[in-house]
């Protein structure tokens, strides 16, 4: 249970200090309602039994006669006994008490108080613990005869309170019961959806909450049902780079791009959900609750570049492979001109051939002067072949030497977009591939045209999207990060990249020479 009592009991008692904190106010309320009625209705009572007295010839008559003072007991008395009255008093003139059913009050002062009756006018008001009402005898001449006074006592505060209209004791049982009754409704209705902890287990709960969520090395973001930030942890605000203040905002404030919206939303679902942020990739998995959703992040950056960096091998091992087989059947050529004694024919085609690639060679060494991007594009003009395209340089093609970052990213950029040609397509005879290089001032432009059927214009936006490419819209495939990436890149070094169709795709990426500091 704990030191301070059970969640139930802690409930029922502070619901009973209410319930009777309630029940006391009713109690001393109805206390002077009680007196206030009384006062109102015995105040007239005794008032009227006063004037009556007063008015009464023979009480008239014995006080303006000293000797007939001896009969004013009698009218006193009669006055009482048919009144009910506690005590009725005649006084002379002086306050002199002349009758009293206390043979001890009998010419001593008759107390006043506040009353006005010296004065000539009725009174009514309490005296020593009782009602009073004080009413002067007039004379003929107008003169005052004496004082009548008629009084009862004041009932005390709780026989005031149980003699009251309603009952307050009926009330304060009836309030009672009600009281207890919810106060037990309620307390079951709570410990059911505290699933039945106590105070301090949800206290425990909630601080082993936060040094989890603080102490694990995910991201930890929670989402109401209108997709409101309601709790994040240091490693989601750090992944997703969000401001200080984000708990309480919509996910569509945040400035995240439309890939994290989507899966921080529920609109788009599945496990291990890829998306780019501040130059990181993160892996989502979102999980719905009965009143929102949690999402967990991880940092795949590290990963994600081995992959890259084993695509990149891959490819490279392509393109040698691509080579080899294109060098074998050069030399089966060969061999074979060899052997039917055309020794002419072999001088020539071997001119033709060493020809064809020092061209090549010798055309993007004179518009290529960074040697990452010229070997680049020296290994795919293999990849081409094998595939049967071919890959040519544009005209005004240009490229000085530039730093090693720009270098890497043009890299990147060129090469996730020349394998996006290749994979668009289809294999015909004819196929080609166009790259085009420009130095624009402070930034350069890359722009890779093909030959293949064009990308669909109500997805040109989402082919820059994770896993979203026209072989995924056709078959429910999914490539992988080559375009998300370029788009990653373009986007970190605060340039741009689109796309269009002119007799086939045309995709143009910005990059600027001076990269923005990655959000």
């Amino acid at each position: 249970m704990g030191a301070q009592g059970s969640l139930a009991r802690q409930l029922l008692g502070w619901q009973l200090i209410i319930v009777f904190a309630l029940l006391a106010c009713v109690f001393g309320y109805s206390a002077v309602q009680s007196d206030r009625t009384f006062t109102d209705t015995q105040g007239r009572k005794l008032l009227a039994v006063a004037e009556q007295v007063a008015a009464t010839a023979g009480v008239r008559a014995s006080l303006a006669d000293p000797v007939r003072r001896d009969a004013l007991p009698a009218f006193a008395e009669s006055a009482r006994t048919l009144s009910g009255a506690d005590s009725v008093i005649i006084a002379a003139p002086d306050r002199r008490i002349l009758t009293s059913p206390d043979p001890n009050q009998l010419r001593t002062e008759l107390p006043l108080g506040a009353s006005t009756v010296l004065h000539g006018r009725a009174w009514v008001g309490e005296i020593g613990g009782q009602l009073v009402a004080h009413v002067p005898v007039i004379g003929d001449a107008g003169q005052t005869l004496g004082i009548v006074a008629a009084g009862t006592e004041t009932p005390g505060f709780f026989e005031g309170v149980a003699n009251s209209p309603g009952t307050a004791l009926t009330l304060l049982a009836i309030a009672t019961v009600v009281g207890v009754a919810g106060s037990l409704l309620l307390t079951w209705r709570v410990k059911r959806q505290t699933l039945g902890m106590e105070p301090r287990q949800i206290t425990a709960l909630a601080e082993h909450r936060e040094a989890l969520l603080h102490g694990i090395k995910e991201g930890v973001l929670g989402l109401d049902e209108q997709h409101r930030v309601t709790l994040v942890n240091d490693q989601a605000r750090d992944l997703l780079a969000l401001p200080e203040a984000c708990v309480g905002r919509p996910v569509t404030e945040l400035g995240l791009n439309e890939r994290l919206t989507d899966v921080l939303t529920g609109r788009a679902q599945g496990v291990d959900q890829i998306g780019l942020r501040a130059g990181r990739v993160l892996a989502l998995n979102r999980m719905p609750i009965a009143r929102g959703a949690v999402v967990t992040l991880r940092d795949r950056t590290e990963l994600a570049t081995l992959r890259e960096e084993l695509e990149a091998t891959t490819r490279a091992t392509d393109t040698l492979r691509a080579q080899a087989h294109e060098f074998t059947n050069r030399l089966h050529i060969i061999a074979g001109l060899i052997e039917l004694g055309e020794y002419d024919e072999v001088r020539h085609y071997v001119d033709l051939v060493s020809q064809a690639h020092e061209k090549w060679h010798e055309e993007v060494t004179a518009h290529i002067a960074d040697s990452a991007v010229a070997a680049l594009l020296v290994a795919k003009a293999s990849l081409a072949a094998e595939r049967g395209a071919g890959l040519r340089l544009a005209p005004g093609t240009r490229l000085d030497d530039v730093d090693d970052q720009l270098s890497a990213d043009l890299v990147t950029v060129v090469g996730n977009l020349v394998d996006n040609a290749l994979d668009a397509l289809a294999g015909r005879d004819g196929d080609w591939i166009e790259v085009e290089i420009r130095q624009d001032g402070d930034a350069v432009s890359v722009v890779v045209r093909d030959s293949g059927p064009g990308v669909a214009p109500e997805i040109a936006t989402e082919v820059f999207t994770h896993g979203f490419t026209t072989k995924a819209a056709e078959h429910g495939g999914q490539r992988g990060l080559g375009l998300a990436l370029t788009r990653q890149t373009c986007k970190r070094r605060g340039g741009s990249v689109a796309v269009h169709n002119a007799d086939g795709a045309v995709f143009t990426a910005v990059l600027p020479r001076r990269a923005e500091v990655p959000r």
